[in-house]
């Protein structure tokens, strides 16, 4: 059975906009405002599932989607980074440079305590290959986990990670099964447009 699932990253925070690492901020009014106009632009009958931060929850709540049945999806949860949580890559970056930058050149380390980016693909790689089978998904998850589908399908080393750009609210499309996925990346969600007859 072919399965579809498609990622959308959340609507737009101060995190984001920021480039701080998560700290649970809510989505920005005018993010809302853009899912909400964008509802319907992904498929109906599908199974929803999000990260567990805040924003992706807010995130499918305004697309519409149906957050009392979505699952929250341990496996699709952002980057673990420790005790960086909730700065920003620039304040992280003066205290301490070279460990960002040991970070952001090595996807096996993980200078703040939590999780390296090789242990992120990796998790993502495991819930993606649970997924075959599933039929249609929509999971609404952080940046960081669409970066890591990207790298798993197309057989990207790790190292391509922080080289992919991930906007907020854009789909990226994988079909296919369990070892052989095809993509279709970052098409902007726009309700005259719905997936669901691809």
């Amino acid at each position: 059975m072919t399965s579809r699932v498609t990622f959308v990253p959340p609507a737009m925070n101060a995190s984001l906009r920021e480039v701080r690492f998560d700290d649970g901020a809510s989505i920005e009014p005018a993010g809302a405002a853009r899912a909400r106009a964008a509802a319907g632009s992904l498929p109906g009958g599908t199974r929803v599932v999000t990260s567990p931060s805040a924003r992706c929850r807010q995130t499918a709540a305004a697309l519409g989607l149906d957050v009392q049945e979505a699952s929250v999806a341990a496996g699709l949860a952002g980057l673990d980074v420790g005790r960086w949580r909730g700065l920003t890559l620039a304040e992280v970056g003066a205290a301490e440079p070279e460990a960002v930058a040991r970070w952001l050149a090595d996807p096996a380390s993980a200078p703040h305590g939590g999780e390296s980016v090789r242990d992120l693909c990796d998790r993502v790689a495991v819930w993606l290959d649970a997924a075959a089978g599933e039929g249609r998904t929509v999971a609404v998850v952080e940046p960081d986990v669409v970066r890591a589908v990207v790298v798993r399908v197309v057989g990207a080393p790790v190292e391509a990670f922080w080289r992919l750009d991930v906007a907020p609210l854009t789909a990226t499309e994988v079909s296919g099964r369990s070892g052989r996925w095809n993509l279709r990346l970052g098409r902007p969600l726009d309700a005259t447009t719905n997936t669901a007859t691809d």
